[in-house]
């Protein structure tokens, strides 16, 4: 997420970057002065370093189709690092399909409308800040559609359908 802020004198940009982990309602989040692989890999970094995703069997990273982590290229490079990661893109315009997404949506109605920071050391101080609070309230999202669920409906959706006459 690209943050500006609103003032008479150009104060240039920050990008906020954040990751949600909707099992155990935890964020990973950091400012960075620019958008790009290496700060974003930098947020990898923060979550895939620790433990339980470093030690974890499989760690399902979802994102958009953002130019930091578009492609064939970004799973090759995050893959290398990380074996155990396995970088998920969501379809283009399913933005609401990111867990991310939706708390980027939350920060923008709750920290940053109206955009009227005094300096970018204000607006990231009250990023964090936010950040620790939602993590606090936070529940963890509780799946309700199992593995047994969707064997269900992939093999209903293999059967062949009566037409009407």
């Amino acid at each position: 997420m690209l943050c500006r802020r609103r003032h008479n004198t150009r104060g240039g940009a920050l990008c906020y970057f954040a990751a949600w982990d909707a099992k155990r309602a935890k964020l990973f989040d950091r400012c960075d002065e620019k958008d790009g692989i290496v700060p974003f890999d930098k947020l990898v970094a923060q979550f895939m370093t620790v433990e339980p995703y470093s030690k974890a069997r499989r760690v399902f990273v979802i994102v958009d189709n953002g130019s930091a982590h578009r492609g064939q290229a970004s799973i090759k490079r995050l893959q290398s690092r990380y074996k155990n990661l396995i970088l998920v893109h969501t379809p283009v315009h399913a933005s609401w399909l990111n867990q991310a997404e939706i708390y980027f949506s939350i920060v923008q109605r709750k920290v940053l409308t109206p955009n009227d920071f005094p300096d970018l050391d204000t607006l990231e101080q009250q990023l964090l800040a936010f950040a620790r609070r939602y993590e606090q309230i936070a529940a963890p999202f509780q799946w309700k559609f199992t593995r047994q669920d969707l064997d269900r409906l992939a093999h209903r959706l293999d059967q062949p359908t009566v037409q009407a006459a």
